[in-house]
């Protein structure tokens, strides 16, 4: 039908979702979702003009007004002529998440069960409030383009986390399990959810809160930094995977999510940090949020160096912008769901490990500051300049832990920072970590990554700098 209407070329994909979300806080639930939707959304290529449509009918019927809105967006638009695209193989072929037990079988009053006991667990003299949370979902999605591509995914994702916060003479501190920010999570069954231990580790937590109050403050100085795993893998996701995504470099992302500041032709040339270095985008990860078998275009996952030795050596991108630099196939396309375009996003982005424990790290530091647990950051539009918070963070003299501390915050420049990177601890200490709240787009769209790091160790960084 789209091509009927004069698209040069088409995709649709029909998508099936089922989610759930149970939240408590302070021995009561908070929150109680279950919803499903369906729909298909179609992309057309109109005379270097792309339009988009979407349709809540899994039929004949709204596939084809899909279409015909589509095309008429994009002859709306109004192209400039043909819009290259780079070349991929028609594939057909299906992926499915590994699954041991099926979320959707385990009833709610079971999840709000787990919810409250973890909350009640969290109790404690100082904390004020305390919260739980697991998430199930599942998309079956089916991608067909004018070009032959024929491919079927069913994703599962589950999760859960834990917060507490605390309270006394004047000082507020919050602490979380087993990340922040709602939590992880990961491709796979109510097995992920029952690995995390979410009633085992709340007493440790509340008892890290309410030690919190009473801890010395960051002080502000110049001084060797480790990063635990989570916080390095956030600190990729926001000055490392953002950035080189290839979109925002051509500007396209300009007005919401912002642009970027490398340039086209830094491929193969820009340091990007030191020989430590090393980034990789792995959509073939094991558990990852980000994990396929073929992305939202139909290229197929493979895994591929962004940086390497601290050269970069690779962009996320769509068909289009692969052909516009020239380099690369695409691989990085994935919408929110059926009613959003696919934009480029991160898949699985993560800090290759280096060699040795995490005690080796702290080894060779005789007066430094471990940081862990993000709490917030800020960084710029183009992904330079940057300061994170995290939860909590200890002092680190003579290479052992000391001291715990609080309003620990950290700065830097994106290239500078990254080339102060002193090493990274060895496979054992390798974490995969999952967020849900990456936004992109307009209107907005939620992507699911994850990040793999080991903590890492940085030199003369710039520590305890309030806003």
């Amino acid at each position: 039908m789209a091509l009927g209407a004069g698209a040069e070329y088409a995709d649709a994909r029909a998508v099936v979702r089922r989610s759930q979300f149970v939240t408590t806080k302070n021995g009561r639930v908070e929150q109680l979702a279950d919803a499903e939707s369906e729909g298909i959304g179609v992309r057309v290529l109109v005379d270097g003009a792309w339009g988009f449509a979407c349709d809540r009918r899994l039929s004949t019927e709204g596939a084809r007004e899909a279409a015909l809105r589509a095309c008429a967006f994009a002859k709306a638009a109004g192209g400039r002529g043909r819009r290259a695209l780079a070349p991929v193989e028609a594939h057909s072929g299906s992926y499915r998440t590994s699954v041991d037990r099926d979320p959707f079988a385990i009833s709610l009053a079971e999840k709000v069960e787990l919810c409250l006991r973890a909350d009640e667990a969290l109790a404690g003299p100082d904390v004020i409030v305390r919260q739980a949370m697991v998430r199930a979902q599942r998309d079956h999605k089916v991608l067909l383009s004018s070009e032959g591509t024929d491919v079927e995914h069913e994703l599962v994702e589950c999760g859960g986390g834990i917060d507490c916060a605390a309270s006394g003479d004047g000082v507020y501190q919050l602490r979380s399990y087993p990340s922040a920010h709602v939590g992880t999570s990961e491709q796979g069954g109510w097995e992920v959810v029952e690995r995390l231990g979410l009633e085992r580790e709340a007493p440790r937590v509340a008892e890290q809160a309410s030690a919190l109050l009473r801890a010395d403050v960051c002080p502000a100085k110049l001084t060797t930094l480790v990063l635990d795993s989570d916080q390095a893998g956030l600190q990729v996701h926001e000055s490392v995977g953002h950035p080189t995504e290839l979109d925002r470099v051509y500007g396209t992302e300009a007005s919401y999510a912002g642009t970027s500041f490398l340039k086209p032709d830094d491929l193969g040339s820009l340091r990007y940090g030191s020989e430590h270095m090393n980034v990789t985008a792995d959509p073939t990860t094991p558990g990852g949020l980000g994990t396929f078998a073929f992305d939202d275009e139909g290229v197929p996952a493979k895994r591929q160096p962004i940086v390497e030795a601290g050269l970069l050596t690779g962009f996320l991108t769509s068909r289009e912008t692969a052909a516009r630099i020239g380099a690369g196939a695409g691989g990085s396309m994935r919408a929110d769901s059926w009613n959003r375009m696919p934009l480029v996003r991160m898949t699985n982005l993560h800090l290759e490990p280096g060699e040795g424990r995490f005690e080796d790290l702290l080894a060779d530091v005789d007066d430094g500051v471990y940081m862990e647990t993000n709490k917030s950051w800020s960084i710029d539009d183009k992904r330079l300049n940057f300061q994170f918070g995290t939860q909590i963070a200890w002092e680190i003299k003579r290479g052992k832990l000391g001291r715990m501390l609080r309003d620990a915050t950290y700065t830097g420049i994106t290239p500078e920072f990254w080339g102060k990177l002193d090493a990274v601890a060895g496979p054992d200490a390798w974490r995969l970590n999952g967020l849900t709240n990456c936004g992109k787009g307009q209107p907005g769209q939620s992507a699911h990554v994850s990040h793999g790091a080991a903590p890492a160790r940085f030199r003369d960084v710039q520590i305890g700098v309030k806003a």
